[in-house]
């Protein structure tokens, strides 16, 4: 497939696979007059590799995600340090939600005078969102 088809197919503008393939995640096998030519096998390929963007994955660690010859090894400790990232995220996030809505209702005069969304922006400041995922605002 030339690079037009590639990008078709995958829905990628050719600027990214022509990224991809700088930074060693996909590989063209020649050329077609002056267009890159890829084996089919590049799409599932690229589909791991929206996945991993998905999911939070870096292109530095998607590229740890294939073997030499480009086919897939996906290291289940990375997976699942990714999952406890993304509970992370998931509990900060609710967290948040929990303070904004309580926020949207609450009886005092305004929101600096209500004491959970105090508790919310300083948890904020510091970092320890997660702290207080736990707790009802």
């Amino acid at each position: 497939m030339d690079i037009a088809e590639v990008a078709k197919r995958s829905g990628l503008p050719a600027s990214t696979l022509r990224y991809y393939e700088e930074k060693g995640l996909i590989a063209s096998v020649g050329r077609q007059g002056l267009r890159r030519t890829f084996d089919p096998g590049v799409l599932e390929q690229l589909a791991l590799i929206s996945l991993g963007r998905a999911a939070g994955f870096s292109l530095d660690e998607i590229g740890q995600m294939f073997t030499p010859d480009r086919r897939p090894d996906i290291k289940r400790k990375m997976l699942d340090d990714k999952a406890d990232q993304v509970d992370s995220m998931v509990r900060r996030l609710r967290a948040m939600s929990r303070g904004l809505r309580h926020a949207a209702v609450c009886p005092a005069p305004n929101h600096m005078a209500c004491p959970s969304f105090r508790r919310l922006l300083k948890a904020a400041s510091d970092g320890t969102l997660d702290s207080v995922a736990g707790r009802n605002a």
